[in-house]
Order: structure tokens, then sequence, then C-alpha cells
């Protein structure tokens, strides 16, 4: 009595102590706990960063100097001949220089930055949904893996039950020893597929808890989610060219680089500056000076330096523009495949699921013909094999569904 009420005791713990985890949990965790995400996010910081300083140029420039020299030598003439004096000095003086007009370089690197923080963005959005399209794979994974769990272990069920009706057959002189070895052997498959299943369910959990940043308990079990919705194919190309993450990047780049192209071509004009100082020294005397005025600086011999970075620039846009159109045929092409795959998917399903109808019921004949010595081992081997192939294969079909839908959702840019 005491090792029932034991039993019961642990086996309440062990309801209570169990843990379900739903799809959203692991994908808030990977995006708040996922590397790459904090080194994206690190890295839009960094692209704004870029913006203040391009701005900074558009800004007043005020400097502040101060020098002192305790021995300075100080030639002096006297009476046509020069004598020296040595003497302390000190300077102090403060400068200001703005920028009044430099044919838009400024303005067009202002721009650029602005577009590369922008390409930024969306690079960090398209890494976000491809870890939340890697998380619904990985959790759909675990959950095909559990499922599969409890099929084969109905079948080991079955198979256990079938060869202690051979051993009992064996004993009536109604089946020869050859029946219970190959029922035996067939057990021992599926003890073998159970082991394979089983790991193969550990490696997609150990995968989720990486992605995630956190282990996932053995008791814990997944709560199934809700199917993804279905995808129309007339209109899904051009949803997708229209909200794709990377592509909107690439858009993003061809413009940043055909803005950097502008502000290279304008530094060949120069720039306009206001600028305005003022200076208190003492040496042997002291005394101030003071400066304003308007400068005009064109740069007319560089090296090359100008021209190079100009050609440079031009031709990083045209190559940003092959990298666009290169990626959108991609991406065309990826679709086009993904919806081949899913209808392909929907009919593998359907032919699964008249299977199993069909299976059940030939199993349940064979099974009952083998009771009365009407039908052989191998038959009933047969028949327990094409149901269980059919239940695994309705299974995988299901996977490969979400699987296909969940990539599709990835490349319009879906974040859940």
């Amino acid at each position: 009595m005491k090792k029932f009420l034991f039993l019961c005791f642990y086996l309440f713990l062990s309801v209570l102590s169990a843990r379900e985890l739903t799809l959203d949990e692991c994908v808030d965790k990977a995006l708040k706990n996922h590397p790459d995400i904090k080194k994206l996010s690190l890295n839009v910081a960094k692209s704004k960063s870029y913006v203040d300083i391009a701005k900074a140029d558009y800004l007043p420039q005020i400097n502040l100097g101060a020098e002192y020299n305790p021995i300075n030598t100080f030639v002096m003439p006297q009476n046509g001949q020069f004598n020296t004096i040595e003497d302390d000095s000190w300077k102090v003086s403060a400068s200001l220089n703005q920028k009044i007009y430099d044919f838009q370089k400024t303005t067009s690197t202002i721009k650029a930055y602005e577009k590369e923080q922008n390409r930024a963005d969306f690079t960090l959005e398209d890494a976000k949904a491809l870890l939340i399209y890697n998380v619904k794979n990985y959790y759909n994974l675990a959950l095909l893996q559990t499922k599969a769990l409890e099929i084969i272990e109905k079948d080991i069920h079955a198979k256990e039950e079938l060869y202690k009706q051979a051993l009992a057959l064996v004993k009536e002189g109604l089946k020869t020893e050859a029946d219970a070895s190959s029922i035996l052997s067939a057990l021992y498959i599926a003890q073998d597929s159970l082991a394979v299943t089983q790991a193969d369910l550990n490696k997609a959990l150990s995968t989720l808890s990486l992605y995630m940043g956190e282990k996932i308990d053995a008791g814990t079990t997944l709560k199934e989610s809700t199917p993804p919705k279905e995808q129309n194919g007339k209109e899904l190309t051009q949803d997708i060219l229209e909200k794709n993450f990377s592509l909107k990047s690439s858009q993003e780049e061809i413009q940043r680089d055909a803005l950097l192209y502008k502000a290279a071509k304008a530094a060949n004009y120069g720039s306009i500056d206001a600028f305005a100082s003022y200076a208190y020294q003492d040496t042997l005397n002291e005394y101030d000076t003071s400066l304003v005025g308007v400068m005009l600086s064109i740069p007319i011999y560089s090296g090359g330096r100008i021209s190079a970075q100009s050609q440079q620039a031009k031709i990083s846009k045209e190559m940003a523009k092959e990298s666009y159109n290169a990626q959108k045929l991609l991406l065309k092409e990826e679709t086009a495949n993904l919806l081949i795959d899913l209808e392909r998917y929907r009919h593998t399903k359907k032919a699964k699921e008249a299977l199993i109808e069909s299976a059940i019921a030939t199993r349940k004949i064979v099974e009952a013909r083998y009771k009365e010595g009407l039908s052989t081992y191998i038959e009933v081997l047969d028949a327990a094999s094409v149901h269980l192939y059919a239940e695994l294969g309705l299974l995988e079909a299901k996977f490969a569904i979400n699987n296909t839908i969940n990539r599709l959702e990835y490349l319009q840019g879906e974040l859940r």
C-alpha cells in the first residue's frame, strides 16, 4: 500500500513538473538571446553613428588652442647688429569654420549614410525572419519525431502481441519456429527504428535549445502550433518581390551607392567656407589678432585620387544594380520551385491518408486470418509495414508542407 501511494505521489509530481513549451516562446527567446541578432542590432546603431558623423560637416567647427614656451629666443636688430633675447612666451587662440556650400557633397553623403542605416535595418529584419524560420522548422521537426515515436511505439506493441500469439500457435503446432523468429526480428527492427527516431528528436531539441539560448528540460512537451496559412500562388511572387527584406536591403544599397557617386563627383568642384579666428599672444610684446573671411577651395590636381574615387563609386553603383537583379531572379526561381513542391506535398498527403485507411482495414483482416491459420507471417508483417509506412509518410508530408509554407513566409518577410 505504501509503495502504491508513493508511486501515485511520484506520478503527481511528474505531472506538475511537466512543462509545456510553445512555438511563440521559442521564437521570443531565440530573438532575445541569439548572438546574430545582437550583432546586427549593434550594426544598426553603428550605421546611425555614420549619419551623425556626416551631418557634423554642416555644423560649425570650433577649435581652441593654447601654447606656452618657457624658453624662446628672439632676434632683435640693433645698430646694424642682431641681438638675441631669451624669454618665455604664450599664445591662446580660437577659430571657427563654417561650410557654406560644397555643391551637395555633404548633403549626398548624409543621404547615402541614411540609406545605409535603412539597409542595416532591413538586414536585421531579414536575420530575424530567417531565425524565426529556422526555429519553426526545428520545432516542427521535434513535433514530427514525437508523433513518430508514438506511432512506432504502437507498432512495437502490436508486434509484441503478435509475437506472443506466434509463440502460442507454435506450442499448439499451428505455426513453426520460423514464424516466431521472423516476427521477433521485425520487433527488433522496430525497436531499432524507435532508437533512431528518439536520437533524431534529441538532436532537434538540442539545436532548438541552442537557438533559444536555454536548455529544454527532459519532461518538456511541445504544444502543437496553429497550421500555417495557405498561400495563393498567383499573387505570391509579386508579394515576395515587394516585401522581401533582403531585396529591400539591396534596393537601399543601390540608392546608397548612387548618392556616394554623386558626392564623389561633387568633390571636383571644391567648397566655399566661412572662417573666423582670434588670437592673443604675449611674447616680447602683447597683442591680439582677429580674422574673418570667406574662402573658396577648388582642387586643381589631386594625383588622380578624386577621379579614381568617382570611378570606384560608379562601379559600386553598377555592381549593386546587378546584385539586385541576380537576387530578384533567385527569389523568383525559389518561389516557383516552392510552389511546385507545395502542390506535390499536398497530393502526397492525400495519398497517404487514403493509404492509411486501406492499410488499417487490410491489417485487421490479415491479422484475423493469421490467428485462424489462414495467412502467413509474411502477409502479417507486410500489412504492418504498409500501415507504418503510411502513418510515417503522412507525418513527413505534413512536415514538408509546413516547412515549405514557413519558407514562403520567410521570403515574404513574415516575423511571426
